[in-house]
């Protein structure tokens, strides 16, 4: 594989944070007696929704989801901190392409979200930047982050390669013409991924395959 530039996805990429945003939103509706079905989820999240929607749906106003919204942030920042979010071989595998790509991530986390995630962990020391949800026009299906990407090393399309673990990722790096290489992962197993150019079990897998 002809490629010079890798752009990560980061949650269910790079750390295994997508279970506890979900448990998050889960146990936050749970207190204003709307559940929140896993199914239900994950096709909001593969069009860019998000659980709000829900809420919505049963009336409530924008001053009482902002609340909610609130409680929601508060206890995945908690999660962060005290779940164990590391995914195997990461660093090290990060290491060894670092040798020979220029890498970046661009993730619909929001920055503060992210600093916590990131905080003594090592990856971002390989990156060459780091792009959020507060860093691009519009959010993943839509090109605009991928593009953004390119934008960022100078690349062409053809140069890079997106590494993705759901559909939502792999429709915004098909939209802006980017290869991309899609991670298993259970929490996105049911996710659509015919557009990807190739498919590993492991991050580590990475290593032979690139």
């Amino acid at each position: 594989m002809n490629k010079k530039f890798i752009l990560f996805d980061n949650d269910g990429v790079l750390v295994e944070t997508e279970m506890w945003y979900y448990q998050a939103n889960y146990d936050i509706l749970k207190t204003v007696n709307i559940t929140l079905e896993f199914d239900t989820y994950q096709k909001i999240m593969i069009r860019g929704g998000n659980a709000w929607e829900l809420a919505i749906k049963e009336g409530f106003k924008k001053e009482q989801i902002d609340k909610l919204r609130e409680k929601r942030d508060e206890l995945y920042q908690y999660f962060l901190q005290t779940k164990d979010i590391t995914i195997k071989n990461v660093v090290t595998t990060l290491e060894q392409l670092s040798k020979k790509y220029k890498m970046g991530i661009i993730t619909t986390a929001r920055r503060v979200d992210f600093e916590l995630i990131h905080k003594n962990r090592n990856i971002i020391d390989f990156m060459d930047f780091t792009l959020c949800v507060e860093d691009y026009e519009k959010a993943k299906p839509h090109p605009a982050p991928y593009l953004a990407g390119l934008k960022k090393f100078n690349a062409k399309e053809e140069e890079t390669v997106v590494i993705e673990d759901s559909q939502r990722g792999l429709d915004s790096a098909y939209a802006a013409n980017i290869d991309c290489i899609v991670i298993k992962n259970e929490f996105t197993k049911s996710h659509d991924f015919q557009k990807a150019k190739y498919f590993i079990d492991k991050f580590d897998d990475l290593k032979r395959l690139l």
